[in-house]
């Protein structure tokens, strides 16, 4: 069974930068058909995606969140994580990293059970 398990602090201070790291135990994060995602929650707002890392290291990132979003991982941790820069508190939500199946069909098929981060001084 795979779980993903997103850790980090839940209060960061306005300017400063966000950083959550997502623990998958159970299969390895280089495997071909995964990629790896982070998707926030803001409150009483829907789903929104940041971005991905394939299992070939390669990242991609929503437009609107691409100049301050950095995703990176750790194989011998199987680890990735999350860097979200200059954050306001417009940056506040639910946080939650989740696999994608990118085999013969795409879809994210495990999630972690997401962790709240606030924003504010």
């Amino acid at each position: 069974q795979v779980q993903l398990q997103e850790s980090g602090p839940g209060l960061v201070k306005p300017s400063q930068t966000l950083s959550l790291i997502c623990t998958v135990s159970s299969g390895s994060i280089t495997t071909s058909v995964y990629a790896w995602s982070w998707i926030r929650q803001p409150p009483g707002k829907g789903l929104e995606w940041m971005g991905v890392i394939t299992y070939a290291d390669i990242t991609y990132y929503s437009p609107s969140l691409k100049s301050r979003t950095s995703i990176s991982r750790d194989t011998s941790k199987n680890q990735f994580s999350l860097q979200l820069s200059s954050v306001t508190p417009e940056d506040t939500a639910v946080y939650y990293c989740a696999r994608l199946y990118s085999g013969s069909y795409y879809q994210y098929d495990y999630w972690g059970q997401g962790t709240q981060v606030t924003v504010s001084s």
